[in-house]
Formats: structure tokens, C-alpha cells, sequence
């Protein structure tokens, strides 16, 4: 094969094929115009599939990396929610023991209690209400039917976690790691708080081991709270009153504890808390159990916490088998469950 100009002024390429020696030879002539569209052509058809190809490996590449990211994102956003579950878990314990250092702080003198909580009730001494249906003091309620020890959950409510579709991982995981964020800072200013409360205590718990050998902190029988402290409607006169202790129901017979050390002060009988039993523990604190079917200690006679002083009944003014339980301080009726830890 071979390649000449053609002989019109240089306008055109001649291409000569050669067939053999007696077969006469092929021309082809092409325009240089044509020639030149040609070739700039398959240029551009090159270097547009060079581009084509380097975009195509370069979005390839793209993808994986995308794959792999979102692989990640998904393995980050399930330990960001089981941290944020433990977070969670946190804080409903910091709450509780943020409950249970206030019961201490009251306990220990630390901080003067506030009137007792509201409550419904069954049984015990009737008081009537001042005028206009005002309470002596602000109140809360116990549900009936809680059994003793029993807490309410508290607190913040647990936070839903907002899931969002696997098309938007880095959205999502922004969310859950800033709710997590702020659980954290909320943990650190709780636990900073509740450890200067822990050491107070135990300076105040140094300090009035004996006040708190003298201080009511469990429950005086096991059963359940039929009527709690403050304002109910009566049993008997279906009208509402305010009741100054806690009702606990519990089997006929049942032992009843001493929740505190302290001196059995009175004994006797009383026509609506029937059989009943005052014991001083000092501090200006003093517990009065009532409806008893029998006193098991005497005027005079110390006890010590957890000791058996009566058994359960149902003597006075009652509508079943159950422990009227009373705290009081400096002679002010004080709700009993504030003095209650177990």
C-alpha cells in the first residue's frame, strides 16, 4: 500500500493499491479537507472516550467508598444508639439516687421537709379539713395498691431516637451522636452535683450516727398502702378529710418492726385507732402506730431498729386488718414515707 499526493495542486490524498504486477493498480483519492475532518474526529471520539473512561473509574471508585462509608455510618449509628440507650440508663439511675439523697438530706437534718404528700386512704383518724378545702401543706400522691419499696420511675423521659432511611447515615448519626453529646453533659453536671451531695452526707453521717440510729428509714410492717398521708375521703363519712398518717394493709397477725431506735413512751387503746403504741426516738421525733391487735413491749422499754413491738389487727375505728403508721417531728404529722428507704 502506498500514499501519494494527487496531482490537482495538492487538494487530495491518493491511496494506490498494488495487486500484482499485471493486475493495474487501485487509486483512491481523498480531499485533504475530508481527510483532516477525519482525523480531528477520531480525535475527539479518543479523547472523549479517555474521558468517558477516566470518569467512569473515577465514579467507580466513588461507589465503593460510598459503600464502605455507609457501612461504617450504619455500624456507628447502631453503637451511637446502644451508647445513647446506656446514656439513658444513666440518667434514670442518677435520678433515683438524686431521690433517695434527698430522703438522707431530710433524714440527716441537712434540709427541713416540706408538709407531707398527698395520698388516698382507707382507716385511721379522721381530721376535718380547714375552710375552703385548703391542705396543710403541699402534697403528692401514692397510688393505692403500690406495695412498699416500690418506686415510681422518675425523671427524664426516655428521648425516641429518630431513625431516618440508609439514604441519610451522616444526618442521622449527627443527631444521635449531638442527643448523646448532651446526655453526657447532662450526666457530668449530675454526677458533679451528686457527688458534693454524697460527700456532705457523709460528713452529716459522721456526724449524727446517732440521730440516724434514731431515725425511722424502713418500712414497720410488710404489706400494702391502702391510704396514704393528706387528703382523702373518708370511708365512714364519705366526706373529705385529711388523714396525718400512712395505712398499710397486711394479714391479721402480722409482726410490725421498730423502724428506728427509741423508747416505748405509750400504750393503750383509743376508740378509733383501737389498740395503739407511741415510741420516742429522740430528735424530736416520735412514731405512733395504731389499730393493733397486740402490743408486744411495755412503757419505758427501749428498742432497737427492726425489732417486734406489735402485731397487725384491726381494732378502733377500721374497715379491715392494717397498720396505721405515724411520723412525727417537733410534734408536726410529716408524710411516713419520707422516712422510708427500703
Amino acid at each position: 500500500m502506498g500514499q501519494t499526493n494527487s496531482q490537482e495542486g495538492n487538494d487530495a490524498y491518493t491511496v494506490v493499491v498494488f495487486r500484482g504486477s499485471t493486475a493495474k493498480p487501485l487509486r483512491f483519492s481523498f480531499p485533504r479537507k475530508l481527510v483532516r475532518r477525519l482525523v480531528i474526529a477520531l480525535c475527539v471520539f479518543l479523547l472523549a472516550d479517555f474521558l468517558v473512561i477516566s470518569h467512569y473509574v473515577v465514579r467507580t471508585g466513588e461507589v465503593w467508598e460510598l459503600s464502605a462509608f455507609r457501612a461504617e455510618a450504619m455500624s456507628a449509628r447502631e453503637q451511637t444508639a446502644a451508647f445513647s440507650t446506656a446514656v439513658e440508663d444513666l440518667k434514670k439511675r442518677i435520678v433515683a439516687m438524686k431521690e433517695v439523697n434527698q430522703r438522707l438530706r431530710v433524714m440527716l437534718g441537712i434540709e427541713v421537709p416540706k408538709a407531707g404528700d398527698m395520698v388516698n386512704g382507707r382507716g385511721g383518724e379522721d381530721v376535718p379539713l380547714p375552710e375552703g378545702g385548703g391542705m396543710p401543706g403541699k402534697t403528692g400522691i401514692i397510688p393505692n395498691g403500690m406495695t412498699p419499696g416500690g418506686s415510681g420511675q422518675t425523671g427524664e423521659g426516655a428521648q425516641g431516637q429518630q431513625t431516618s432511611s440508609t439514604d441519610e447515615p451522616m444526618q442521622e448519626n449527627l443527631q444521635a451522636a449531638t442527643s448523646v453529646k448532651e446526655g453526657l453533659e447532662w450526666l457530668s453536671r449530675e454526677a458533679t452535683e451528686q457527688e458534693l451531695i454524697l460527700s456532705e452526707l457523709e460528713q452529716a453521717a459522721e456526724q449524727r450516727s446517732s440521730r440516724w440510729a434514731s431515725t425511722p428509714s424502713i418500712w414497720p410492717v410488710k404489706g400494702w398502702i391502702t391510704s396514704g398521708f393528706g387528703p382523702r375521703v373518708s370511708p365512714f363519712t364519705e366526706k373529705p378529710t385529711w388523714h396525718d398518717g400512712l395505712d398499710i394493709g397486711a394479714p391479721p397477725n402480722a409482726p410490725i418492726q421498730a423502724p428506728a431506735q427509741g423508747r416505748v413512751t405509750a400504750t393503750g387503746f383509743d376508740p378509733k385507732l383501737g389498740n395503739l403504741l407511741k415510741v420516742d426516738h429522740g430528735f424530736g421525733i416520735e412514731t405512733l402506730y395504731g389499730h393493733l391487735a397486740k402490743v408486744l413491749v411495755k412503757e419505758g422499754q427501749r428498742v432497737s431498729r427492726g425489732d417486734v413491738i406489735a402485731l397487725v389487727g384491726s381494732s378502733g375505728l377500721s374497715t379491715g386488718p392494717h397498720l396505721h403508721y405515724m411520723v412525727k417531728v417537733n410534734g408536726q404529722a410529716l408524710d411516713p414515707t419520707k422516712y422510708i428507704l427500703e
